[in-house]
């Protein structure tokens, strides 16, 4: 006697990928309900542009079909280097960037403020699944704010970002380039690395590039070398 069987399609796992073959081998992709790091060279603020752009996409592609919500705290934010993503993903530059909204923030009370009282209503009305706070200590270094005062509120934000992800499933990615010899910053880069989920490093010279997995909860750690020539801009598409 033959029986029907229904099969139901397997849901496809939202993951926000980068979409090359060296690093995806890697790192398959930030995950929903994540709080994650990169850090490293400036060129990181490159890496989290891209992202903004590949999170567009649909879950098929490797993205997350989202709108995104970009907290700028040391204008890094550059409309050029985003059209110029979007077009290489085949994507509208002007609708693009239409899709990034983005939050200025100047004083490290500010980027508390934003973040804890302001981006649970943002994310929502703006339905993004994916959060970037670019150059996340940059605010703290300032003298004015004690090293002391600039931890407590700086673990505050960390701490409340981490249980934001998980609540609303969304990815928040933080961006922490370097600050040379910055006493504070090593401070502030410490309690980002002992919470966060996912830690990646970036080092990019105009000869290498280097990406280094250094946390994750499930994903083998190692490094990845992409290819450096021009390798935001044509290495991910």
């Amino acid at each position: 006697m033959l029986q029907n069987v229904i099969v139901k399609p397997q849901a496809v796992q939202q993951k926000l990928a980068f979409n090359t073959p060296e690093i995806d081998e890697l790192f398959p992709g930030f995950t929903l309900g994540e709080f994650a790091l990169i850090y490293g060279s400036a060129s990181v603020t490159s890496l989290t542009a891209l992202l903004c752009i590949r999170a567009q996409l649909p879950i098929q592609l490797g993205g997350l079909e989202s709108n995104i919500i970009y907290i700028d705290c040391a204008n890094t934010f550059t409309q050029d280097n985003i059209a110029r993503l979007a077009q290489i993903n085949h994507l509208n530059p002007i609708t693009a960037r239409k899709r990034i909204i983005n939050f200025a923030a100047f004083t490290a009370y500010q980027l508390a403020s934003l973040i804890i009282d302001k981006l649970e209503e943002k994310v929502k009305a703006y339905n993004a699944k994916l959060v970037v706070i670019s150059d996340i200590t940059n605010l703290f270094l300032n003298s004015t704010i004690s090293r002391e005062e600039a931890q407590k509120v700086y673990g505050q934000i960390i701490d409340y970002l981490i249980s934001f992800a998980k609540k609303n499933q969304i990815i928040v990615l933080a961006t922490q380039p370097n600050h040379e010899n910055n006493i504070k910053n090593t401070a502030l880069k410490e309690i980002t690395q002992r919470r966060a989920n996912t830690i990646l490093s970036y080092y990019k010279t105009p000869y290498t590039a280097e990406l280094n997995l250094e946390k994750h909860p499930t994903y083998i750690l190692g490094t990845a070398e992409p290819p450096s020539e021009n390798l935001t801009l044509t290495s991910f598409t």
